[in-house]
């Protein structure tokens, strides 16, 4: 890869100015690579997108940067020239680096956009720990990472907090600055961290805030710059730097509601198997995910567990790459054949095996899903007819059934399901019988609003919207923007469902709206806790369940 003038002057050569590798170690494997770039210093300070730490293990996890002194280039490169560059690392047990447990050198490549993914080892269970890195005379800032218990250990407690879609233009991202100041142990993203819309080409009511740099992604370029556009927001840059996250993408990270090798629209089909292949390399790029996860063209090993100790598992789901196309056209649809066709799967058979395996062998108090739509049934028609999202699970009811049936069979003791995807909160209690409102409840399911995609939304009672009227099983609805924090402990796991009054200004605070919570070997939702906010924006009044459900399906099949 060639090195343009502009590049070469983000260089100075300096003598002397490589980094000690100490003998033995992992760094000095790579010494003969590094030692004739040892000899070239940025210029510019590389570290503009943040740090990162992922997948968290017992002895260490994942930790993350990009090397970008010029983060928006059309090239997509960062302004980085074609050359390896070696980068320091560390890894210490208190804030101010006192006490460096572990450090290293590894290298950033150009064939890699310069990420790096460093998967630390050696770590005690269970502590927190602050990690950065540095090349030349520049250092990142300092992130904040969480290692699991031991496998064998029950651990007091898990705060878990997850998000899910965050277009960029709909608002600001405050709501991650807000996840941030309340310093959870682990994140979890369940998909449309990025949206891949041209500037207006997906417009909030009220309008957008601001703008998409460049054409809708298509190119592994344009979704390199896509990536650096939403690293660059410094509110999301806190979220990345206060905890190590677990992520799993969507739709959106690619092309809007894709599903397998089939995009949104037909006309681009003949290309999407190298626009799929270009997204899935940006995205590893840019996510602290560990070399599992290294996609081989359009093919990338997403789903997989995070194991916090005896307390909990996490299976993490991919949910795009293996599905049937959606039945009927997408959208809403009343009486679907597809819909209820037991051939079709929303996860595929292997990934659908992997997970009842997961099930029959574990022995967490709480087995939890992390995984992208929305799993229990939501019927918008309160008539004779059923009409349900073909791209939710609703769309593939054998494949739920079947996994539902699995966690019954296997004897899950907690089984929880954390979804996002939909743009407002929701929380509902899963059954095998979706029919028949007197069966008993098998599991839950809680739902997390979107960061800021639909832009302010508005305050709602806790069971304002009608469909919770023929629809029993589901407990609550909000649609303002936020996210979710639970407490995990032995004996319940409480969610707090958290809200900001509006996105499409900055700064705001963030409260609390409703209270959930769930006890052990018993699968129903207690609420606790129900605080409306004074002076949130409100629905407007008089509306008819007619009008409440047509803003519903349009909020959440909105498209340019």
């Amino acid at each position: 890869m060639p090195t343009t003038r502009r590049q070469f002057l983000t260089y100075s050569s300096v003598v002397g100015a490589g980094a000690m590798v100490p003998l033995g170690s992992a760094a000095a494997a790579h010494a003969a690579d590094t030692r004739p770039q040892s000899a070239m210093r940025l210029r510019r300070d590389p570290f503009t997108l943040g740090v990162a730490a992922g997948d968290p293990e017992s002895d260490g996890f994942v930790i993350w940067t990009r090397l970008a002194p010029e983060p928006m280039a059309e090239d997509g490169l960062g302004g980085m020239p074609g050359m390896p560059v070696p980068v320091r690392w560390e890894v210490a047990t208190d804030e101010r680096f006192r006490r460096v447990v572990r450090r290293g050198t590894t290298v950033a490549r150009a064939t890699s956009a310069h990420a790096l993914h460093v998967e630390v080892r050696g770590l005690e269970p269970g502590r927190e720990y602050w990690y950065r890195f540095a090349s030349g005379l520049h250092r990142s800032r300092s992130g904040r990472a969480v290692t699991a218990p031991r496998p064998d250990q029950m651990p007091r407690s898990l705060a878990m907090s997850f998000v899910s879609c965050a277009q960029y233009e709909h608002g600001f991202f405050t709501a991650y600055r807000r996840l941030a100041e309340d310093r959870p142990d682990l994140v979890l993203h369940l998909g449309d961290y990025q949206y891949e819309y041209t500037a207006n080409a997906y417009v909030a009511p009220g309008g957008n805030v601001r703008d998409h740099d460049g054409p809708e992604t298509t190119t592994l370029a344009g979704y390199r710059q896509r990536q650096a556009q939403y690293k660059l927001d410094p509110d999301l840059q806190e979220a990345h730097a206060v905890t190590a996250w677990a992520v799993v993408f969507d739709d959106h990270e690619v092309d809007n509601n894709w599903a397998a090798d089939v995009p949104e629209n037909p006309e681009d089909q003949r290309g999407f198997t190298a626009r799929r292949a270009a997204a899935f390399r940006a995205y590893y790029e840019n996510m602290p995910l560990r070399r599992t996860s290294v996609p081989r063209g359009p093919q990338m090993q997403l789903y997989r567990r995070v194991q916090w100790g005896r307390l909990a598992n996490l299976h993490m789901l991919d949910t795009r790459q293996f599905r049937d196309d959606q039945g009927c056209g997408d959208g809403y649809k009343a009486d679907c054949p597809a819909a209820v066709d037991p051939k079709r799967s929303i996860t595929g058979a292997e990934q659908e095996k992997w997970l009842l395996d997961g099930f029959g062998s574990s022995q967490a108090r709480w087995d939890l899903l992390g995984q992208q739509v929305f799993f229990g049934q939501r019927d918008a028609d309160g008539g004779p007819l059923k009409s349900v999202s073909m791209d939710a699970w609703d769309g593939y009811a054998a494949s739920r059934d079947r996994i539902t049936q699995g966690w019954v069979d296997a004897g899950v003791r907690n089984p929880v399901v954390l979804t996002g995807d939909v743009h407002a909160h929701w929380a509902d209690e899963l059954k095998l019988d979706y029919d028949d409102p007197t069966s008993r409840s098998v599991g839950t399911e809680l739902v997390c609003s979107s960061i800021t995609s639909g832009g302010d939304g508005a305050d709602t009672g806790a069971q304002a919207h009608p469909w919770l009227q023929w629809n029993p099983h589901l407990k609550f609805q909000n649609n303002l923007r936020g996210y979710v924090n639970t407490t995990i402990t032995p004996d319940s796991m409480t969610a707090d469902f958290r809200c900001l009054g509006r996105v499409q200004t900055p700064d705001a605070p963030v409260f609390t709206r409703a209270t959930f919570e769930i006890e052990d070997r018993v699968p129903v939702l207690n609420q606790t806790a129900d605080n409306p906010l004074a002076g949130a924006p409100t629905p407007r009044r008089g509306q008819s369940d007619e009008q409440v459900t047509r803003e519903t399906i349009e909020r959440e099949t909105a498209r340019p």
